[in-house]
């Protein structure tokens, strides 16, 4: 029974500058670089029939290609931190993407996603991390200069059952259509 999700990944060269926010953290179980993602839509345990159905709806998806921006460091889990997040600015075409995908498989019979999304990169999840600590990491290295990338494809990945972080495997992968730039400018023959 496949573990299921739709993301789109992170290019190498903006996983490596993520990289080096790594560490200082105790009680932090860092992910690997090759892992790092946004989450669009957790779908779960599924049965392979289901997983066929999935792969199946979200084929019928065309979406442009998402600028995307990275640009601050958060944790999840308010006094109880259990993760350290890097946040995408929550861009509209973004949204609307994930909101497809929502309806797409809800239609097919996936349950709601009961979690709002918030577009983010899992950086590090935190067993027995206090808030000072995490408020401490997030000060001295919450501020890093946008870091800015084209999602040119979505993937559906399947996972191992594990407390996350990967290893994850493209099950199948949708590509995004690239947009042509603006006429700035009438042409006359």
């Amino acid at each position: 029974m496949p573990r299921l999700f739709t993301a789109l990944e992170v290019p190498p060269h903006i996983a490596e500058s993520l990289s080096r926010m790594r560490g200082g953290v105790s009680g932090a179980r860092w992910i690997d670089v090759e892992n790092y993602h946004v989450t669009l839509r957790f779908i779960g345990d599924v049965d392979d029939a289901f997983a066929r159905d999935a792969a199946n709806a979200l084929s019928f998806i065309e979406r442009p290609e998402i600028e995307l921006t990275i640009d601050q460091l958060s944790s999840f889990g308010g006094d109880k931190p259990r993760a350290i997040v890097a946040r995408l600015r929550p861009d509209p075409a973004l949204v609307e993407m994930q909101a497809e995908q929502e309806r797409l498989l809800r239609r097919i019979g996936a349950p709601p996603e009961p979690r709002k999304f918030v577009p983010h990169v899992t950086l590090a999840r935190l067993r027995g991390s206090n808030s000072a600590s995490v408020a401490a990491y997030l000060g001295a290295r919450g501020y890093f200069p946008p870091l800015r990338f084209r999602a040119e494809r979505f993937v559906l990945y399947s996972s191992r059952d594990s407390v996350g972080g990967g290893p994850y495997v493209v099950e199948a992968e949708y590509p995004l259509y690239e947009t042509q730039p603006a006429l700035t400018g009438a042409v006359w023959g």
